[in-house]
């Protein structure tokens, strides 16, 4: 919403008509992506209007709109030879003095073409017998004047930069299993309106040279930008490539620079023919006709009678149809790229030229990529100097759009999700001479007490340093006023001292005591990229540690640190437990863990023992009656082994029934648990045989144990024994230490879980 005052922002809201959007999707489209309106194209036509195309839900519409009133007119123009149906095809335009210069795949099924619309001779690229373009993919187009001064009278020239199939013969560098794709640059002259009998409506000047830049067949062109200078004659490209598909396992990015001089060699240099016995391009080395085929009008050509393309023989018109490839290759200034990035994939390229203070012009780059971020860097001699990375956009999507405005000093940066203003200049970031300087950035330069843009002041006592990037400031390092961190550790303990660079070139230098460099040879001493790491610390490690970041000669202190390393404390026994005491405690608790555990088991045995030789007697005696009626819940209480010999005794005595007929268990009604409230009604029932032994291992694989309970409740356990202790279970005849031993032994090979439950001790 505008502040108050400010006028209200002016807004085309342009979409396809539901009609549209339906036939679209009739016709396998993505009505999700595809079928709406895309607008690939929009620049000034003149002074009072503006020029669109969009891809109209796959039926593409043109509309010259008002600038003022930034209004839709009322009537739309045909877009079917201007803009491209599909919105995922490269395409590019220039309006030129009223003519309309694009290349793209325009229609569903046609092949790549390079046309000229809104024009009196509208032109277009030939398909027969030989497709100028093979599967081209466009990225950029450039305009370059080069009929201002020229001393040939030459044509104004648009330049063409794409992709396409490689025909030419290859190396064996290359992968003969995939296509290679090549990047390629190509002309036309903008005076050019077609041949007479041959050629008619065609190009006569189209001619197309192959770019290289790293890698020849591995790379991809991306984007391409360009500057002048102020004259035609230093105009130079620069080119972002990306590896291919066939280099899966590595991402990197490089970025060339061309001269327009090396471009206009490779175009008068040998011609290239196709070879039907090798289905290849190969050099030509027979003769050329005159005037040269592909060259624009020039005064040698008007002086011979050809005024126009027109005029040029057949001849010269059916070698332009055979020979569109020149032999030549483009090749970067310097013979090699001017940045090769790793693990960076740069999707579009803007560039600016600024005048620094040592007098020079600088290039300024900007490279977004594609997973949202933007690097600025300078071109610095033949190398490219990265000043910053910024994140532009939060999600990862591809930079697709950057566009620099000198009247509000910004960049504006175009993606899938919005659009992002940001200056051209942020010096304010910049918090120290040593910064400053080292950022190398021909927006900054330091004041004496601050970072400032030079645009917007005077130049007087402002100190800059572009091409070394180290002079300017008092001194070589900054040793600024920091505070100190205290660290006190015991000795044979670990400790590590933080230490962030805020540059990436910059490299890490520790000092200890002032005097003492610490790298990474020393013992016990790691330095990485986070600071430094000191294992099994000493005495002798105490003392006051610095950190400097130090790039081109210069250091910056970045952190201080007093760093303290005490004796190691002498423990007593009471106070600390021994290793070994620890792992034997450890050990018993997963005992008693399992325990517990088997405890329960054989309970679940006995008791279901018990309530099938109950089913048995009520069979053959009728219904079991214990005393009196009571509540319904009961407590099973295990007796000693005094009760089992007593019944012995007595059956060896009296030949009588036994007192306890139930195999020497009271059950007693209720909750309590004293026997004398619990008189049991003898019944004359025969004596039953014991029951057999526990067996020596439980179904689950684990040992038998002891009559001593561990009782879970939450984090809390409760051991329950008998009143009896120094009596032994009738059912082991070992004691508890000796079956815990056997437990042990049998159980020292088992896997036990090492990290218990958090509901669980």
């Amino acid at each position: 919403m505008p502040l108050p005052g400010q006028q209200s922002p002016l807004m085309i809201h342009w979409e396809a008509s539901p009609e549209k959007q339906m036939d679209c999707q009739q016709k396998g489209k993505n009505n999700k992506t595809e079928c709406f309106n895309h607008v690939r194209f929009l620049q000034r036509l003149n002074s009072t209007h503006l020029y669109a195309c969009g891809t109209y839900a796959f039926h593409p519409l043109c509309a010259a709109i008002d600038a003022n009133r930034f209004m839709l007119p009322s009537h739309f123009e045909e877009g079917k030879e201007k803009c491209p149906y599909d919105p995922a095809r490269g395409y590019t335009g220039l309006i030129v003095d009223g003519g309309l210069y694009t290349a793209t795949r325009y229609e569903f099924r046609s092949l790549p073409d390079i046309r000229r619309n809104l024009h009196q001779r509208p032109l277009k690229t030939e398909e027969s017998p030989l497709h100028w373009l093979n599967d081209a993919e466009f990225v950029a187009s450039v305009l370059v004047r080069e009929s201002r001064d020229s001393p040939v009278g030459d044509d104004d020239k648009i330049y063409y930069f794409f992709t396409e199939r490689a025909g030419e013969e290859t190396t064996s560098f290359f992968d003969k299993s995939h296509v290679a794709r090549v990047a390629r640059v190509a002309r036309v002259c903008k005076s050019d309106v077609g041949g007479k009998k041959i050629l008619q409506r065609k190009w006569t000047s189209f001619m197309k040279a192959r770019l290289v830049c790293y890698i020849p067949y591995y790379e991809v062109l991306r984007s391409v930008c360009s500057l002048d200078g102020g004259g035609w004659a230093s105009t130079v490209f620069y080119a972002a490539f990306t590896l291919s598909a066939q280099w899966r396992t590595m991402e990197a990015s490089a970025v060339c620079r061309y001269s327009i001089s090396a471009v206009q060699r490779a175009f008068e240099g040998p011609y290239m023919e196709y070879q039907d016995s090798t289905r290849k391009w190969a050099r030509y080395d027979g003769a050329v006709p005159e005037p040269r085929p592909g060259s624009c009008i020039t005064d040698h050509s008007r002086r011979k009678g050809y005024n126009s393309s027109q005029d040029l023989p057949n001849s010269v018109l059916d070698f332009v149809k055979l020979h569109p490839l020149m032999f030549e290759e483009v090749k970067p200034a310097g013979g090699e790229p001017l940045l090769v990035k790793k693990s960076v994939a740069y999707s579009r390229l803007a560039v600016d030229r600024v005048q620094a203070l040592d007098g020079r012009s600088y290039d300024v780059l900007f490279m977004g990529t594609g997973d949202g971020w933007l690097h600025k860097a300078v071109v610095v001699g033949s190398g490219i100097h990265i000043v910053e990375e910024v994140q532009v956009f939060r999600d990862l999507q591809p930079v697709e759009s950057l566009v620099i405005s000198h009247a509000q000093r910004s960049l504006y940066v175009g993606a899938a999700s919005g659009i992002v203003q940001v200056p051209l200049a942020t010096c304010a970031r910049y918090t120290s001479c040593y910064d400053c300087i080292l950022a190398r950035d021909p927006y900054c330069a330091w004041d004496g007490r601050a970072c400032r843009a030079t645009a917007t002041m005077d130049s007087t006592g402002l100190v800059q340093d572009i091409q070394s990037g180290n002079k300017g400031c008092r001194s070589i390092s900054g040793r600024g006023s920091l505070p100190w961190k205290n660290r006190t550790v015991l000795q044979g303990d670990d400790v590590l001292l933080p230490c962030d660079q805020r540059s990436n070139l910059a490299r890490a230098v520790w000092l200890l005591n002032g005097s003492e460099v610490l790298g990474m040879g020393q013992d016990r001493l790691r330095v990485g990229v986070d600071g430094l790491l000191v294992t099994d610390t000493l005495p002798q490690h105490s003392g006051e540690y610095r950190c400097y970041g130090e790039e081109r000669g210069l250091q910056t202190l970045l952190a201080a640190y007093s760093l303290t390393v005490l004796p190691e404390i002498p423990r007593s026994p009471t106070a600390a437990t021994p290793p070994h005491a620890a792992s034997q405690a450890a050990n018993d608790m997963k005992v008693a863990y399992i325990s517990a555990i088997v405890t329960l088991v054989v309970l679940c045995a006995v008791l279901s023992t018990i309530l099938l030789y109950m089913s048995c007697l009520e069979k053959r005696k009728g219904k079991y009656v214990l005393g009196e009626p009571r509540p319904s819940s009961v407590e099973l209480q295990t007796v000693s082994a005094n009760c089992l010999r007593k019944g012995h005794r007595e059956e060896e005595e009296e030949e009588e029934e036994l007192t306890y007929p139930d195999g020497c268990l009271r059950i007693i009604p209720g909750e309590a648990p004293t026997a004398a409230t619990s008189p049991i009604k003898e019944l004359p029932v025969a004596v039953p045989p014991l029951p057999p032994p526990l067996p020596a291992e439980l179904t689950n694989g684990m040992g038998a144990l002891p009559n001593v309970l561990r009782k879970m409740n939450g984090n809390s356990y409760m051991l329950l024994q008998q009143q009896e202790e120094p009596l032994v279970s009738p059912l082991y005849s070992a004691s508890f230490t000796e079956e815990l031993s056997k437990i042990l032994e049998k159980r020292k090979h088992t896997q036990l879980v090492e990290k218990l439950d958090e509901s669980s001790v």
